[in-house]
């Protein structure tokens, strides 16, 4: 049962025409029949559900929804469907055009707009794209209203403006700017101790609106020399988009060669943050909120929050400094939630997302590139003895791919049975903890398999636990 589990993990997957109907959002390939990928149809469906949605929160108002993009080859065409489709129910739209994730979330705020959508697929390949939903505070919608979304769309009944009713377009191309005079604002972010460390930074765009932003925001933060790779906002991706250490050898080969003080590597919409040391090792993704963490705490005393299935690393900087480390269930708008509730100084998620609230409650690369530039030149330290200040932990990521029709929760509760003494969290799934080390299981909510992220102090040992526990699954599903 152990090698057949683990032959699973290594099946290869294959690319099908796919749309997925979330709480967080449409994603979706580009092509194919209505119904089973981003069509056009799909798309005017779901933004009019959308319009729908903030029309009925927002009664007798004249709305305004703001529309941003990243660079990916789609992105024209399906912003002409929204933006035509909102103007169609009377909706004011600012378009800003090429821009980042969290550069449209503050606009949605700074323009006092209703909501935004922002056409992104984040870190899939380049023949996805996605709608993502704001709301007011430019923040993603929660369950409840996301699933209002999808049944407003579903259900079909759309109202379209008569000719004298449409809505009014404006673009406006000066939001990513904005976006960097506000990170340069806040008062933990020190431009002039920057600036006198004379640096040399690489950076990895993926080709595409990182392209535009993390130079000027380098330039601005008074970086010395920037050597850019892969800055052209076409929409070409040159490898996998997501900031993954196996995709950023070029990036870790160039800042060896130009002698950089470190590199830097975002995802296509920007909310992502890698970081290569001077000598082209990662710093690690995790590691990301957890350096910027440590020099928030540093100035800023209070709590944290990150994901679940995120690196024990963040609690113990946290406690570290005398603050309360909370989990929240996998998801930024869970983050967002736990945040608020703890009242949270900073948090994020593993992935290299960082969540700071002074400027606004969403993921956010450019924050995280000050913050954590600003930290490096006040340690005094390179980047790598740095990152060799923090705990060393390592997670292990596989799943289970299992047959059609069995009872994923059931599979789940039994193994919260077997481990019944040790200490867990269900919010999520189940995560059993093990002293420092823990599994966190989680089901798919649209395939049948199981997800098993294990952390140790190191991988061998990550391994072992995700392998035992693997093993247990395989029992309970023989019923040995």
């Amino acid at each position: 049962m152990d090698s057949i589990f683990w032959n699973c993990v290594l099946l290869p997957q294959i690319q099908f025409m796919t749309l997925i109907k979330s709480i967080s959002g449409i994603r979706g390939t580009i092509g194919g029949m209505p119904g089973n990928s981003l069509t056009p149809p799909d798309v005017v469906k779901f933004v009019a559900g959308y319009g729908i949605f903030i029309r009925n929160k927002n009664m007798d108002k004249k709305i305004r929804i703001v529309v941003g993009r990243d660079a990916r080859i789609s992105g024209f065409m399906v912003n002409q469907l929204v933006t035509g489709t909102l103007l169609a129910m009377g909706i004011d739209v600012t378009d800003v055009g090429l821009s980042t994730t969290p550069t449209v979330e503050v606009a949605v705020t700074g323009l006092q707009a209703h909501g935004g959508i922002i056409l992104t697929a984040s870190h899939n390949p380049a023949n996805w794209n996605a709608l993502k939903l704001l709301n007011e505070k430019g923040e993603f919608l929660n369950a409840d209203e996301g699933a209002e979304v999808l049944r407003i769309a579903d259900e079909g009944h759309f109202s379209f403006s008569e000719v004298t009713a449409i809505g009014t377009y404006t673009s406006d191309d000066t939001w990513i700017q904005k976006h960097i005079q506000q990170v340069l604002a806040l008062p933990l972010v020190d431009s002039n101790a920057i600036k006198k460390a004379n640096l040399t930074i690489a950076v990895d765009c993926v080709n595409s609106t990182g392209g535009i932003a993390i130079p000027l925001l380098l330039k601005a933060l008074g970086v010395n020399t920037v050597h850019e790779l892969y800055c052209t906002p076409d929409g070409h991706f040159p490898h996998n988009p997501e900031p993954l250490p196996e995709h950023l050898a070029a990036l870790s080969e160039l800042v060896v060669k130009q002698k950089a003080h470190a590199g830097f590597s975002v995802d296509p919409d920007v909310d992502r943050l890698a970081i290569v040391c001077e000598n082209g090792e990662m710093f690690g993704e995790e590691y990301t909120l957890v350096a910027v963490a440590d020099y928030i705490l540093r100035n800023q005393p209070g709590n944290t929050v990150s994901n679940l299935s995120s690196t024990r690393a963040l609690r113990d900087v946290t406690e570290k400094h005398g603050g309360a480390y909370a989990a929240s269930a996998v998801g930024e708008v869970n983050v967002v939630a736990k945040m608020k509730e703890t009242q949270a100084v900073i948090g994020g998620e593993g992935n290299g997302g960082v969540i700071y609230p002074e400027i606004h409650y969403g993921r956010d690369a450019l924050v995280g590139i000050a913050l954590f530039l600003t930290h490096l030149v006040k340690s005094g330290k390179k980047c790598s003895e740095l990152r060799d200040t923090y705990p060393s932990y390592f997670i292990s990521k596989n799943k289970i791919t299992l047959d059609e029709g069995m009872d994923v929760d059931e599979i789940i509760r039994q193994v919260e049975k077997k481990y019944a003494k040790q200490p867990k969290i269900t919010i999520d799934g189940l995560k059993i903890e093990f002293g420092n080390e823990w599994v966190h299981l989680r089901k798919s909510n649209t395939e049948p398999i199981i997800r098993i992220y294990s952390e140790s102090d190191s991988m061998a040992k990550a391994d072992t636990l995700a392998r035992k526990i693997m093993n247990d699954i395989g029992d309970i599903i023989t019923g040995r």
